[in-house]
């Protein structure tokens, strides 16, 4: 992919994550559960307009960005997450991301 093509995914992911209705994202991010059943919709959706497992990283990336210098973590496990986000390398966190993609496909 493009690095135009890259940019511009991950400003319409960083906008529509932006623009989420704050009790949408409440409920989304008040258990962890909830969140991977999120997650897991999403990447499905990728998939069916045709991201590739790269793309998917990319925008899981986008929303880890945006989820660690954005929002509070709400249970245990967004903890960890958060605190392996902000320790991780760039690469570290982009390896990261394509594991959480692989955890909920």
């Amino acid at each position: 992919m493009a690095y135009t093509d890259r940019q511009a995914t991950e400003e319409r992911i960083e906008e529509k994550v932006e623009n989420m209705d704050s009790s949408k994202k409440e409920q989304i991010l008040a258990d962890f559960n909830t969140f991977k059943q999120y997650l897991s919709e999403k990447v499905a959706t990728g998939k069916k307009v045709g991201l590739g497992e790269e793309q998917l990283a990319i925008a899981a990336e986008k929303v880890g960005d945006y989820l660690a210098k954005h929002e509070d973590p709400r249970n245990s496990e967004e903890k960890l997450l958060q605190e392996l986000w902000k320790v991780g390398t760039k690469e570290e966190r982009h390896k990261l991301a394509h594991m959480l993609v692989k955890l909920v496909d």
